[in-house]
């Protein structure tokens, strides 16, 4: 908890128990990409009095602090993963809503080759793939 409490802090927030509560679960969490509902379930299931308004004002401080990323996939629902500053890209079922994270270089590569034969300079880029997970089935 006491690298949690400096983490924190290098950001320029104040060590919370919501904050350190928050940040604990997204570094526990078998799944990596979560929404504030799903945050707010765990801390219930945990038997705490976090209220989900809370969770909600904690998600939108860490992203502008760079603790955590938020995506938007298809369902509309943004989702958070804590930022760990790898580069990386998703792939996301329609059917199924799983999301899974891949890195490929060429495609870093060429995303880079791209953007300086038109004179920009890449400091991010996002990419997200929809398709059909290989547990889809039939939802093809």
């Amino acid at each position: 908890m006491t690298n949690n409490i400096e983490e924190l802090k290098s950001t320029g927030l104040k060590a919370t128990l919501p904050r350190l509560k928050i940040l604990e679960i997204f570094q526990k969490a078998k799944q990596r990409h979560m929404t504030a509902e799903d945050v707010y379930r765990i801390l219930l299931d945990e038997r705490s009095d976090i209220g989900l308004a809370t969770v909600y004002r904690v998600l939108t401080q860490f992203e502008q602090a760079g603790i955590l990323d938020r995506r938007n996939f298809e369902s509309g629902k943004a989702v958070y993963e804590l930022n760990e500053g790898q580069p990386h890209d998703h792939m996301v079922c329609t059917a199924t809503g799983k999301v899974e994270e891949f890195y490929d270089a060429e495609i870093e590569r060429r995303l880079k080759e791209i953007a300086a034969e038109r004179g920009w300079t890449v400091h991010d880029h996002a990419i997200t793939v929809y398709g059909f997970s290989p547990g889809a089935g039939n939802n093809r």
